[in-house]
């Protein structure tokens, strides 16, 4: 049961987030909030929205809006901030656990907020690339088919394209590769612990390499403060693959 209740919080909090910040931008839902309904009453879930565009637009009223305004998704991770808040304030009061829905890709190149969508007590798919998260959320749907049972997860959720949602039109490719790009080479930088002339000599494309490796290297302090989560891969974040801090160390570049 607390299970129950500690998804159907981050399901909650997830979807007024969503509705709070993309509203305000002028974002299509596109059916988001329909197919997040479906979704939940699929896995036998209750829904429940928690309206966050005061929050956020109180995070306006400071000395430094004219600043903020201009921070690129600043209104959009506002509300992943309330969301966390909320949420953490739930899990305080029940006693429930906030499950963070952060995937391996997005760890390894920083895609995510701090005290936001990384807050929570444990990251499920926290080992999981992106491409096989879409991986797995078929065959879901195609044991439940095979079962003669509704498919839980909605297919729009797998096919349209990832979007992080930060802007009209934003989507995860105006900063990141295509994800079935990104994630072969995170499998060799990081399962496989290539360098930078290694990945280059595989047939990864130079500049990608350089500025994959950047955004692996620089995103290490917030991996720091990421929740706990399974380990499935050979060699996860964490316990298996540390980098220093403080010191700014990266991957040598090839000569």
């Amino acid at each position: 049961m607390k299970r129950r209740i500690a998804v159907m919080a981050a399901v909650a909090v997830l979807v007024s987030v969503r509705l709070s910040y993309a509203g305000a931008l002028g974002i299509p839902l596109d059916g988001f909030l329909t197919q997040f309904q479906t979704f939940v009453v699929g896995l036998g879930l209750i829904i429940g929205l928690v309206g966050l565009v005061g929050y956020v637009g109180s995070l306006m009223d400071n000395p430094f809006s004219n600043i903020l305004a201009g921070s690129v998704g600043f209104f959009s991770k506002a509300g992943l901030l309330g969301g966390g808040v909320v949420l953490m304030g739930l899990s305080n009061a029940g006693g429930h656990l906030v499950l963070t829905t952060g995937n391996k890709s997005e760890l390894a190149t920083g895609y995510s907020t701090l005290y936001g969508d990384s807050a929570g007590g444990f990251g499920p798919i926290k080992d999981v690339l992106k491409t096989l998260v879409w991986e797995l959320s078929r065959w879901r749907n195609e044991e439940a088919a095979r079962a003669g049972a509704t498919p839980p997860i909605p297919e729009n959720s797998i096919t349209k394209p990832p979007s992080a949602e930060l802007a009209p039109g934003q989507m995860d490719t105006d900063s990141l590769p295509p994800y079935e790009v990104l994630d072969a080479l995170l499998d060799d930088y990081v399962e496989k612990d290539m360098g930078t002339a290694g990945l280059i000599a595989a047939g990864h494309d130079p500049e990608l390499v350089e500025r994959v490796v950047r955004l692996v290297d620089t995103a290490e302090y917030k991996r720091r403060q990421y929740p706990p989560g399974p380990k499935i891969s050979q060699k996860n974040f964490g316990r298996d693959r540390r980098l220093p801090i403080t010191n700014r160390w990266r991957e040598p570049r090839p000569s």
